[in-house]
Formats: C-alpha cells, sequence, structure tokens
C-alpha cells in the first residue's frame, strides 16, 4: 500500500481495465483489498469485460475476499456476470447465501 500512500490512484487500472482491487481480489489477496477500500477504491470497478472484483472472487469461491469486498459496499447485482450469477454458474451456495439470494 505504500505505493498508493504516496500517490498513486487507488482506482489505477491495467490496460484490460482491471483495476488495483479487481488484481488483488481476483488473487485472493483480502487484506489488499481491505486496505484498498479504505484508501477509497471503488469496490464495483468494472473492467473492459464487464466483471466486477465480487464476480471474479466469486468465480474463485474466495469466501474471505468475497466478506471484504461485501464489507467495502460491493453490489452483488452488478457487472456481466454479476457476482450473483457466477455464484450461481459454479454451484457456490454459500456465496449466494452471503449475497442474499436464492
Amino acid at each position: 500500500m505504500a505505493y498508493v500512500d504516496a500517490g498513486v490512484p487507488a482506482n489505477l487500472t491495467n490496460d484490460r481495465g482491471d483495476s488495483l482491487v479487481m488484481l488483488a481480489a481476483y488473487h485472493g489477496h483480502a487484506d489488499a483489498v481491505r486496505a484498498l477500500l479504505e484508501r477509497g477504491a471503488d469496490a464495483d470497478r468494472i473492467n473492459d469485460r464487464g466483471q466486477t472484483p465480487l464476480a471474479g472472487a466469486a468465480f474463485k469461491g474466495d469466501t474471505e475476499v468475497v466478506k471484504a469486498l461485501l464489507r467495502g459496499g460491493a453490489d452483488p447485482d452488478a457487472g456481466a456476470p454479476s457476482a450473483v450469477d457466477t455464484a450461481r454458474m459454479f454451484a457456490r451456495t454459500e456465496l449466494l447465501e452471503l449475497f442474499g439470494a436464492n
């Protein structure tokens, strides 16, 4: 987080529109997700493929990252496919419960 604390934008993206939160979420770094969100990163920033960090975490089945994103205000219905849709696709019932979806 030293770079973000030194002025790198918390919502910085790569050439595919993946934000720092997306990359941290997809790779299972819950502490980094929390730290970025605390520094103003957008929990729902959609990449060039229409995906959100929460959908990426749902795809990976990472409950800790999902909880961090939800606490940070992530919307389970944002993006395409949404995190809810992704959890349904992969039968991740524990995540559907966290999202309040059936």
